[in-house]
């Protein structure tokens, strides 16, 4: 197939979710013998963070300042692709849906990797500017990062008339088990962007455990954290893990801890690019609970969840035995069902099923 996305970023991994999981999916795509071309509106924000420069061989990243400047060769290459994407947070979003609605593309589709998100803000009476204004109905395809009763409301909301989940996934050549770093170790350690929506867990479950276990090391990575973030003597601090890094962040551990936006929580069934990326490193996961979990990873077999500070202080209790015995499993379901691979071999069936459905109606 020959796809063409829009997207909000693959070049730059600072301060957003996106680009690892496009590096993850595009790559695996270009290993299936698709072509890919990826447009980017280069931004000041993330063009000074910029840390990939173009694709592997197949795929082309087109970085461009306005839209007005790719319109007509956007054009040519929507009219040529078999599967054509404009996604959430796309900052010229409306525009390539128009572009991409009103082409002869085989499957016109739209990604949300943030659908809870963008539900939430319907909900608030807010503009969602990456929405066309007719909403979803006119796609082919809609594809959600978020599964469960999302769906039912990406229909009944927007009018989207044949929805897949499409969930996150992970690079198991760039996220293995390898050799730690002595800045990244730690008793238990943390990795992501500042989230206001993350904080009361944040605070009740990694500060209140570090509380509990003064003697241990806690690590936190990630940016956007405040001045005023409340910072214990024994919870370290690293500003930006970029992707390559991210591996050797979760081999160093002895434990990690994934936390889920509260609005995706709220949801369920939207595990996080992070959680595969320690899974498939190997690293002993604790993890906060939410509807559909299950449907990726065996709650006290693959993972432990914890509800409480005291509960984290239990699970770093285990036996270095248990903690890795847990990992492995952990790591054996991820490269099996959860890897970019296998997501688009998702995305293939999902679109032989849309091109199947179409010559049946024509």
């Amino acid at each position: 197939m020959h796809i063409v996305i829009f997207g909000l970023t693959i070049s730059s991994s600072w301060g957003n979710g996106h680009a690892t999981l496009w590096r993850s999916l595009v790559k695996a795509m270009l290993c299936r013998g698709h072509t890919v071309i990826f447009y980017e509106r280069s931004v000041p924000y993330y063009a000074q963070e910029r840390d990939l420069d173009e694709l592997p061989a197949g795929g082309r990243l087109r970085l461009y300042g306005s839209f007005e400047e790719i319109a007509h060769e956007a054009r040519h290459e929507i009219d040529s692709a078999d599967l054509a994407l404009s996604t959430s947070y796309c900052p010229d979003g409306r525009f390539a849906a128009e572009l991409i609605l009103s082409s002869s593309a085989d499957i016109r589709a739209f990604y949300d990797l943030d659908t809870p998100v963008t539900l939430d803000g319907l909900e608030q009476g807010k503009q969602v500017d990456y929405l066309p204004a007719k909403g979803l109905s006119e796609f082919d395809l809609v594809l959600s990062f978020t599964g469960g009763r999302a769906l039912d409301e990406l229909r009944s909301k927007l009018g989207a008339r044949n929805v897949v989940p499409l969930y996150g996934s992970v690079d198991p050549d760039e996220h293995r088990p390898t050799t730690p770093r002595s800045e990244f170790c730690a008793d238990l350690s943390y990795l992501g962007t500042y989230a206001a929506d993350r904080q009361a867990a944040l605070e009740k479950l990694f500060l209140g455990a570090a509380r509990l276990r003064p003697e241990d090391t806690f690590l936190i990575g990630g940016t956007q954290y405040p001045e005023d973030f409340p910072w214990l003597p024994n919870v370290a601090f690293v500003r930006h893990i970029p992707p390559p890094m991210h591996a050797e962040f979760f081999s160093s551990c002895r434990a990690t801890l994934n936390l889920t936006r509260g609005v995706m929580a709220r949801y369920g069934y939207c595990p996080s690019g992070r959680l595969f990326e320690a899974a498939a490193c190997g690293a002993p996961i604790l993890s906060d609970r939410w509807d559909g979990l299950d449907c990726f990873f065996s709650p006290g077999n693959e993972l432990l969840c914890v509800e409480t500070a005291d509960d984290v202080f239990a699970a770093l209790e285990q036996s270095e035995e248990e903690l890795q015995r847990i990992a492995k499993l952990a790591r054996e379901r991820t490269l099996a069902e959860h890897t970019g691979d296998c997501r688009v071999r998702e995305l293939e069936s999902i679109c032989s099923s849309v091109l199947d459905s179409t010559a049946v109606q024509a």
